[in-house]
């Protein structure tokens, strides 16, 4: 939801009207607006229907169990209805959607509106879905499990993209997604062949810091005197966001990892909001004791972004996609269940932490971390894409 409410602030820092469209409790969970875009950005809210199998309240991925994202995505099916109302009686230019309103399309269509669907996702995970054609009609030749452990027939460039063998819809009139060319070309490249539609980055668009309160917030502060107190680029910072779910094992796996690499560590540790009492886990005995010369364990709200701005902070640890870049490494896992054990993730994180073998990591990522914050090239992408968004209306 934050990138779509990142997004709308583009659009409307450019003197243009945005309707923000959610359930009520997700419309509770964004940020405030800026007061100069406020007026210009409506958050409208609608109702999620009851469904059984959800838990009462539930409203988004972070409000339920796993087994329970099915049953949330009949729930907004049965929005269907009232947005189609709202449409009508609308007088929209473009319909810009998620991935849970694939039905919004051909609704849009009949009333007139231009469509696109905006990913929050890297380009290359949509590479590696396929083309339009295959995901609708289901032509898709990969049947097996072993089809997706191997990247796709389609990509021509070398990658290790793919699923590992533990880990085995939509159609618009453009895709936009939040991507650069500088860190993305290739893939963004066979997007526009495999979809034969316009493909265009609209920049990373990272939420700002400033402005936040943080500055004089007293968790913030304890925590910078403790950055502060670190060697640049030293900590490495662990959070497995709201909706990852470890086992006891897994999680002490990684707890003993962490204090064997002797590195100083921050770890955001707070449960999901959808698990149960029988869910809790446990660290390490004596963790904490041993640990607290070394790392934070933090079971609070932490400010995420003053956090990996910290010079003392080092974010090696990061999505197989980075792999490619040679941006991170991916900790070790094994093939048939996907567990790790500490020693893998003590040998991954002194791998792009100190180890001489891994200064080209650290050079790599200190050569991308600038064009990431380069807010005019960012800005450009934005007034591109609004631009593009002008012409077509």
């Amino acid at each position: 939801m934050i990138p779509y409410l990142e997004l709308s602030k583009v659009i409307a820092q450019k003197g243009h009207r945005v309707s923000f469209i959610a359930t009520p409790r997700n419309i509770h969970r964004l940020p405030k607006l800026p007061q100069d875009l406020a007026p210009l950005i409506n958050l409208v809210k609608v109702t999620l229907k009851s469904v059984d199998e959800l838990p009462k309240n539930a409203e988004a991925t972070m409000d339920v169990r796993t087994e329970a994202i099915p049953y949330l995505k009949k729930a907004f099916d049965g929005l269907k209805p009232e947005l189609t109302r709202f449409l009508q009686n609308s007088a929209a230019d473009w319909v810009i959607y998620d991935f849970a309103t694939h039905w919004l399309p051909p609704v849009a269509a009949k009333l007139g509106i231009t469509c696109a669907h905006f990913s929050i996702f890297n380009a290359c995970i949509l590479g590696f879905a396929g083309s339009s054609e295959a995901m609708i009609n289901g032509s898709d030749e990969r049947t097996k499990p072993e089809d997706l452990i191997v990247p796709p027939k389609w990509v021509s460039f070398p990658t290790s993209v793919a699923c590992r063998r533990y880990e085995v819809v939509f159609d618009s009139d453009v895709v936009f997604i939040r991507q650069s060319n500088e860190f993305e070309l290739e893939w963004l490249n066979l997007l526009k062949e495999l979809h034969q539609k316009p493909v265009i980055p609209v920049g990373l668009m990272p939420p700002s810091t400033k402005d936040t309160g943080d500055e004089s917030n007293e968790t913030w502060l304890a925590i910078k005197e403790w950055l502060d107190s670190q060697n640049k680029g030293s900590v490495v910072y662990v959070a497995l966001g709201s909706e990852v779910t470890l086992s006891q094992a897994e999680f002490c796996e990684l707890a003993l990892g962490l204090e064997q690499s002797g590195l100083p560590f921050f770890w955001v540790l707070r449960k999901p909001p959808a698990s149960k009492e029988s869910d809790l886990i446990d660290l390490p005995d004596g963790f904490e004791q041993r640990t607290k010369c070394q790392g934070v364990v933090c079971k609070a709200w932490a400010p995420q972004l003053k956090i990996l701005g910290h010079d003392s902070v080092d974010q090696g640890l990061n999505a197989r996609v980075l792999v490619d870049k040679e941006l991170g490494v991916e900790v070790q896992r094994d093939e048939r269940d996907g567990s790790n054990t500490k020693n893998s993730v003590v040998e991954s994180i002194r791998l792009v932490m100190v180890d001489i073998e891994g200064k080209h990591y650290r050079a790599k990522t200190k050569e991308m971390s600038a064009i990431f914050a380069d807010k005019d090239r960012q800005g450009r992408y934005s007034d591109q894409f609004v631009g593009y968004l002008e012409r077509v209306m």
